[in-house]
C-alpha cells in the first residue's frame, strides 16, 4: 500500500510572535496545501515522527526512539493537554515489525508528548485531533545521539513495517531546521538543571510562566531588543535538497557535530524528517508535491514545509 510524507517545522513562536511581512500568511497557506494533500491521500493510518523538549522524554530513561501505543499531551504552546487519540493496535504492530528487522525501539503505553509531536499534527488535523495517530519519539536533544546513518536505517525499517500494514500510511515529520535555542546538556549542567532533566513535572502555572518567558525572549529578538545566533540558510537548503533528491544515504557521512556547528543547538530535530523520508523511500521513488521554506530571521529559525508521495 502507498506511503506519503507531510513534513513541517514547529515553533513556539508560531501564533505568538509575528514574523513580519507576509510570512505568516504564506506559512498558513502552505499548511493549507499540506492539509489538502493529506485529505486527498486519505490515509488509513497516520504515523508521526517528532522530538521532545525534555517535557516527557527525560534522562530518567532516554532512548533513541520509541513508539507510543497510548499518549498524553502536556499542553504546551496551545497543543493538546491530556489524552491524545492513538491507534494503539497499529502502534503495537509497528513496534513488533520494526523489532523483527533488528532495530531496537522502545514502546510506551503512556507516552508523554509535547508540541514537538503535536503542533504539526494539529496544523493538519485540528485541535483536538480529528483522527487517531501513532507517535514515534525521535531523540534529538538528549546527547549523546546515534550516528546519522542509524536514523536512516531506522526510518527504512519503519517504512518496510508500514508497508506490511496493508494500509495507506501518512508519515508526518515534525522538526525545525536551523535554530539555536538554549538547550541544556547533561555533561555540563549544574545539579539543579540535572534534576530538572531527570524529573521535570511542573505545575500548570510553572509551565505557563516558562512558556511566556520563552515567547517574550523571541519577541525581544523580533523587536530588535535582543540578539540570537543567526539561522543558516545555506545549511537549511543543503538539508532540504537531500529530501528533494530522494537519496537519503547522503546523510550517512554527516557527523552529529556538524549538525550543531552548522544548524544550531536544536538542528538535530531534522532526524524526524530524515526518518520519515527514509521510510517513504522504501516504497520506491517519490515526488515532492509541496515545497516551501522561509528563513525567518525574527524567529531565529528556518521554517520548512514539504509533502511527498510515490512518483
Amino acid at each position: 500500500m502507498p506511503l506519503a510524507v507531510a513534513a513541517l517545522s514547529h515553533a513556539p513562536s508560531f501564533g505568538n510572535v509575528d514574523p513580519g511581512g507576509t510570512t505568516m500568511a504564506e506559512i498558513e497557506a502552505a499548511i493549507g496545501e499540506v492539509r489538502s494533500f493529506a485529505e486527498s491521500f486519505d490515509p488509513e493510518a497516520v504515523v508521526v515522527f517528532g522530538p521532545d523538549h525534555f517535557n516527557g522524554q527525560l534522562y530518567s530513561l532516554i532512548t533513541p526512539w520509541a513508539i507510543g501505543a497510548e499518549a498524553v499531551g502536556v499542553g504546551d504552546y496551545g497543543t493538546t493537554a491530556g489524552p491524545v487519540p492513538v491507534d494503539g493496535d497499529t502502534a503495537r504492530t509497528l513496534h513488533a515489525l520494526v523489532l523483527e528487522q533488528g532495530i531496537d525501539i522502545g514502546r510506551s503505553e503512556r507516552m508523554t508528548v509535547d508540541h514537538g509531536i503535536l503542533q504539526p499534527l494539529e496544523f493538519i488535523y485540528g485541535h483536538p485531533l480529528s483522527r487517531p495517530i501513532v507517535p514515534i519519539f525521535v531523540n534529538s536533544l538528549g546527547f549523546p545521539l546515534t550516528p546519522m546513518q542509524r536514523v536512516r536505517l531506522f526510518g527504512e525499517a519503519v517504512g518496510r513495517a508500514a508497508q506490511q500494514l496493508d494500509k495507506r500510511v501518512l508519515l508526518v515529520a515534525s522538526g525545525g531546521i536551523s535554530h539555536n535555542p538554549p538547550v541544556p546538556r547533561w555533561d555540563d549542567a549544574p545539579e539543579p538543571m540535572r534534576e530538572r532533566l531527570v524529573a521535570y513535572a511542573p505545575t500548570r502555572e510553572e509551565r505557563a510562566a516558562r512558556e511566556q518567558a520563552i515567547v517574550t525572549g523571541i519577541q525581544a529578538i523580533a523587536d530588535g531588543k535582543a540578539s540570537s545566533a543567526p539561522l543558516n540558510e545555506a545549511w537549511d537548503t543543503l538539508v532540504l535538497d537531500v529530501f528533494r533528491s530522494g537519496d537519503l544515504s547522503t546523510v550517512d557521512g554527516w557527523s552529529n557535530d556538524r549538525f550543531v556547528a552548522e544548524g544550531g543547538s536544536a538542528a538535530h530535530e531534522m532526524r524526524s524528517w530524515i526518518a520519515a523520508y527514509a521510510a517513504l523511500s522504501t516504497a520506491g521513488p517519490y515526488r515532492i508535491a509541496v515545497d516551501h521554506y522561509w528563513p525567518v530571521q525574527t524567529w531565529g529559525a528556518g521554517f520548512g514545509i514539504q509533502a511527498a508521495i510515490g512518483a
